[in-house]
């Protein structure tokens, strides 16, 4: 299993179906959840169940497929870090001749070509901007929203790199995100999902312009903050998470008062993308 270091998280999409992933930069290869394989491929709304009689199943036929199956950690829908069984692609592969389903075989395509991407946007890494733009665009989304959004995903990731460099732990991000998104909308991260009903969904795909602007704002100012006081412990991150969010919630205030209109709406992605 890779370590820490050697990981980078990734949210697949095959049709309306997220398959959380984990890349190990060392041996190349990519790591699937395979409790969400499981969902993809039988639809059933209790995947876990499914995939715990499976592996018993196989376990009690002696199956190779179960000395294959590791453990890391991924990002669950409350937004923290747990432990849940993982498999390489080859083994993916394996696990879909137990199960029977008539998307097996538009998945192994589907695998295949994921496997192949990675390694293209590692000899080009320009390829995979590009790739994640045509991935909104022909999710309905405008030109507009689309080029906002791939801004938030790289101050995103300057974020997690410094939050990396402070000595925070990944399963950390979740609360520091947490409380950087109350101090700058007034709303924890699952409040803010409830308001838009979501639930798996990704809480960024889902604000609007405006929404992603300020969240931009506090995390580029959580960001500089912390380059410059250089916290050394979990604590202080988190002091200036929330000095970050409240750069963006003065702004956020200040907009408000000058528009009589609110920032953080009720609006999810159905109704963002008929916004033209």
């Amino acid at each position: 299993m890779p370590t820490p270091k050697e990981q980078q998280t990734a949210i697949k999409l095959f049709e309306d179906y997220q398959v959380r992933s984990l890349w190990d930069n060392e041996q190349e290869k990519w790591y699937f959840a395979v409790v969400d394989i499981v969902a993809v491929l039988t639809g059933t709304d209790r995947p876990r169940k499914y995939w715990n009689d499976l592996k018993n199943k196989l376990l009690k036929e002696g199956s190779q497929l179960s000395d294959k199956i590791g453990q890391l950690k991924m990002q669950a829908a409350d937004g923290k870090n747990y432990k849940t069984d993982v498999l390489d692609t080859e083994n993916i592969f394996r696990l879909i001749q137990s199960i029977p389903s008539p998307k097996a075989e538009p998945f192994k395509l589907w695998l295949a070509k994921v496997g192949n991407e990675r390694l293209d946007e590692i000899a080009d890494p320009e390829m995979a901007i590009h790739r994640a733009l045509q991935t909104y665009l022909n999710k309905g989304y405008s030109p507009e929203w689309v080029n906002q959004r791939l801004k938030a995903i790289e101050i995103r990731k300057e974020l997690t790199d410094e939050w990396q460099k402070r000595g925070v732990e990944h399963n950390q991000f979740g609360l520091l995100t947490d409380i950087l998104t109350q101090a700058w909308s007034g709303l924890k991260t699952r409040e803010y999902k409830d308001l838009k009903g979501l639930k798996k969904e990704n809480l960024r795909d889902n604000m609007s312009n405006l929404e992603l602007v300020f969240n931009m704002l506090a995390e580029v100012s959580t960001t500089e903050l912390s380059k410059r006081k250089q916290p050394d412990t979990l604590q202080k991150n988190i002091q200036i998470a929330r000095q970050g969010g409240s750069v963006a919630r003065v702004a956020r205030l200040n907009l408000e008062q000058q528009t009589g209109e609110k920032v953080v709406s009720s609006e999810n992605h159905k109704q963002i993308k008929k916004i033209r």
